[in-house]
């Protein structure tokens, strides 16, 4: 399996008493909060330690984009990732990813992609989300009863921008261009991966499975919550036609690694909080927009939907860790619950969030140095022998060695 070192960018100094005083870190956080200056330095920092764990050897460095929020600062992940492709070799660059509908045109992300595609030199995984309601409604204005079938409309100029060798022109709903010649190109072929990340099993999960992409499940539940939505997923794949390779599929897992299970439990539990009381918490009133979701995802949020029992706010460390939403332990811990939840979700690639909340960056050195030690060496030979990774870069497909793998197999 394949491991990505997956980075949020998060804002690490809001007040102590911050979930008291402001409802949300999306939308409306104040501009007071933000100190440009301090920026500067956490950008820097963020920068380091995902160049830190490309030289350590993960398998990718993975961004994304969010808008209006101290939950992820990062409007262009094009402009990290350009950053990323010249600074690193033999790592791939995953930009999960550029919300479609967003752009106008769509153009855009297929030129910034072959871009990145073209310094990396063929290393790029191309992300695309549909996009939360906070960074697509609100912030950028998108009419959600339009969301989707702009995004679908975007997608499909995209790949055509990308595989056909003419200038043709395109007459769509949504965007009209008479003229779609893009310069640079991308050096994969006929494209890079695509990845498409989703909260749920939903409409997007259809689409990914009917494209044949590679679906990313961001729960932020962690495997400990997720085989009811995994079961679903890979119904869904059979009833689909499709094989059951399980680097079809992506999954999001927060994690702190410490020399011994209670001084991990203790390193990272501010951080934790901090992240789930201030960051990933959202208001109802953000996530639940009329439109945003399809007939199918709106039935399963009305008879189904676990999260809505759930206020982050209120739960404290032991409890995010009890739950699993955080996987906290020794390398021995660490490796035996994720061994046992990569099985049981047939997971090809893991997206290893290693930096949450308000985390120093010494601590996260750490947390990679341990992890990618001690934990990495011990799954990465699981599915090699028994399938192959379609949705990876193709010049990285032939894994590069791994310290200690030899002698984690033998254990």
């Amino acid at each position: 399996m394949k491991f990505l070192w997956f980075h949020l960018m998060p804002y690490k100094e809001l007040p102590d008493d911050f979930k008291d005083k402001h409802p949300s870190v999306w939308v409306d956080i104040h501009s007071s909060l933000f100190d440009p200056r301090r920026a500067h330095h956490m950008y820097n920092d963020f920068l380091d330690e995902l160049e830190y764990a490309a030289e350590c050897g993960y398998d990718a460095i993975c961004c994304n984009e969010h808008h209006s929020n101290g939950y992820g600062l990062m409007p262009s992940p094009n402009l990290v990732a350009s950053a990323l492709a010249r600074r690193t070799t033999d790592t791939a660059i995953c930009v999960l990813g550029n919300s479609l509908a967003l752009y106008n045109p769509p153009t855009r992300v297929a030129e910034e992609f072959a871009m990145i595609d073209c310094i990396s030199g063929g290393r790029l995984i191309a992300g695309f989300p549909v996009g939360t309601p906070m960074d697509t409604t609100y912030a950028y204005g998108t009419n959600p009863s339009q969301l989707r079938d702009r995004y679908y409309e975007a997608h499909d100029l995209v790949l055509r921008a990308w595989t056909e060798k003419e200038t043709f022109a395109f007459n769509g709903r949504y965007n009209q261009q008479r003229y779609v010649n893009i310069w640079p190109r991308p050096i994969q072929q006929p494209h890079p991966p695509i990845w498409i990340p989703g909260a749920g099993l939903s409409s997007t999960a259809e689409y990914v499975v009917g494209l044949d992409h590679c679906f990313c499940h961001l729960s932020y539940y962690g495997t400990k919550n997720a085989e009811t939505v995994s079961d679903r997923y890979w119904e869904l794949v059979a009833s689909k036609g499709r094989d059951d390779n399980p680097y079809r599929y992506s999954f999001l897992q927060l994690i702190g690694v410490g020399e011994t299970d209670a001084e991990a439990e203790d390193l990272y539990a501010k951080h934790a909080e901090y992240f789930f009381h201030k960051l990933l918490y959202t208001p109802s009133y953000y996530q639940a927009i009329p439109g945003c979701l399809d007939y199918n995802g709106m039935v399963q949020a009305l008879h189904h939907n676990p999260r809505a029992a759930i206020n982050l706010r209120e739960l404290k460390a032991k409890d995010l860790y009890d739950r699993g939403f955080v996987m906290v332990g020794s390398p021995k811990t660490v490796r035996e619950r994720l061994m046992d939840g990569v099985k049981r979700l047939r997971i090809g690639h893991l997206l290893s969030l290693l930096h949450f909340g308000s985390m120093p960056t010494e601590l996260c050195k750490k947390n990679i140095d341990l992890f990618a030690r001690d934990v990495l060496p011990h799954l990465a030979p699981l599915w090699d022998d028994m399938y192959e990774d379609r949705w990876w870069p193709e010049r990285l497909r032939a894994k590069h060695p791994i310290a200690g793998a030899s002698a984690a197999l033998a254990s």
